[in-house]
């Protein structure tokens, strides 16, 4: 099939001839006619296999010019850097159509995107946060959405969106056709398919949790944090097959540690983003990665949603995520667009259960490789590899005696006294023949008549 079979416009074929783009993916083909039928769909695919197309071609050959305010289509995603790929490739498909396509996403000022927003739209593509802030603020009407998107629904409700999705869903307009594409189907995806779809057709292309083929998958047994250095620093001496790499680590700590290591290593070949950083910085990194300035970029699991960069040779998880969905959405970095990937896995002695459930979800074993011999089994190990050492005499479980009592109890005996007002301040004046502060009128006048 080639898009040439697809209903599409002059327009399109125009995009798409400049695009060099000839054959359409298969969740491209078979999402088509049933996304432009407007009913609501359901779309299971491994990532990298061009889901944005897959839903925004029939929508932009559908959507006739208008020049009312208030946006029509909705796409929700889950990351800044989404917003910003998500609508860079509309704009790609909308280079010969007259839309209006804005993205928002928090971390930035709202005041901007609130004029932008009323200059008027046809397309807004946010995260679900700083969506709900503009409706709130009233500068954004939702009540023209005749299409909502929701893209990487499974890692939207990983990361906790699912209250901010109720509230989005409570002010869209009720008669709307909802689209959804995911690259893994969770418990929580099917339960919020069930209160808010109407009757979705489904399309899956592949297994929930099927990788690519073309992904070469291999792994290592490591010891420890700086054993797992050395391995990478012997991998990534080979400048010329490991050109490109994303190397994903558990948290942001571990990030910024890796990226030190990386950069006394390979000075200057090296990039870091993680939710601490400024969105300017993160853009930037994946700019640079993306130009090939840098060769390495170290990523937490929140940058593995959507990352959509060309030619990646390698991923490498540097730590063994504990969801496998995770795992699924990293080497999906690479071997996009149906080109060769590489993903390597590392794995400590503790992190051998997650693995399991990786190959699990799989249905598949990931190949183990020996250690090259020029790498150091480092005994150096770090904070979180330590083992805890807990007091004799202090333990972390108390006994009853040692449970502190009720915070409110009894007064003792000498401190029930009632103070009885006027009294006191007389026995007070006769015993010291003064009044208790300086500025007591009445003591005052009587001083000035005895003189």
């Amino acid at each position: 099939m080639t898009f040439q079979d697809l209903n599409l416009n002059t327009p399109l074929y125009n995009a798409i001839e400049d695009l060099g783009f000839e054959q359409p993916t298969p969740i491209q083909a078979e999402a088509f006619n049933v996304v432009a039928s407007g009913k609501d769909v359901v779309g299971i695919a491994q990532t990298g296999t061009g889901k944005t197309f897959a839903y925004m071609l029939p929508i932009l050959r559908h959507l006739k010019y208008s020049r009312q305010e208030n946006p029509r289509v909705l796409v929700l995603v889950p990351t800044r850097e989404l917003v910003v790929q998500v609508v860079e490739e509309i704009e790609k498909m909308s280079k010969y159509i007259n839309n209006r396509v804005l993205g928002v996403y928090g971390g930035t000022n709202i005041n901007t995107q609130k004029q932008a927003v009323a200059q008027g739209l046809d397309i807004i593509v946010a995260t679900p946060g700083r969506l709900y802030d503009l409706a709130v603020s009233r500068v954004l009407q939702l009540k023209s959405i005749q299409k909502l998107v929701i893209d990487e629904v499974d890692v939207m409700l990983d990361l906790g969106f699912r209250h901010q999705l109720m509230n989005i869903f409570d002010i869209l307009p009720e008669r709307r056709q909802n689209i959804m594409f995911s690259a893994t189907m969770t418990a929580d995806v099917d339960e919020l398919i069930t209160d808010f779809f109407i009757n979705p057709t489904k399309i899956s292309i592949a297994v929930s949790g099927t990788p690519l083929e073309n992904i070469k998958q291999e792994r290592y047994n490591v010891p420890n944090f700086y054993t797992k250095v050395n391995l990478l620093e012997s991998l990534l001496s080979d400048k010329d097959d490991y050109s490109r790499v994303l190397i994903f680590v558990a948290y942001k700590k571990m990030a910024d540690r890796l990226f030190d290591q990386l950069e006394e290593i390979f000075p200057g070949d090296s990039c870091v983003i993680h939710s601490n950083k400024t969105q300017n910085y993160r853009l930037r990194s994946i700019e640079q990665f993306s130009n090939g300035e840098h060769r390495l970029l170290v990523a937490t699991d929140v940058m593995a949603r959507g990352l959509d960069i060309d030619d990646v040779t390698h991923v490498i998880n540097f730590d063994t995520p504990d969801y496998p969905e995770n795992y699924m959405h990293r080497i999906g970095r690479t071997g996009r667009a149906e080109k060769q990937g590489h993903a390597l896995l590392f794995s400590t002695e503790t992190e051998q259960e997650a693995r399991e459930g990786i190959e699990a979800l799989m249905q598949m074993k990931i190949n183990v490789m020996e250690l090259p011999e020029d790498v150091t089994i480092s005994t150096e190990l770090i904070e979180e590899e330590r083992p805890q050492i807990r007091e004799r005499n202090n333990p972390t479980k108390r006994s009853a005696e040692d449970i502190p009592g009720p915070a409110f109890h009894e007064k003792k005996e000498k401190n029930k006294k009632v103070n009885l007002g006027g009294s006191y301040r007389r026995e007070i004046t006769k015993k010291y023949k003064k009044p208790k502060t300086r500025g007591d009128k009445t003591f005052n006048k009587k001083k000035k008549k005895r003189r």
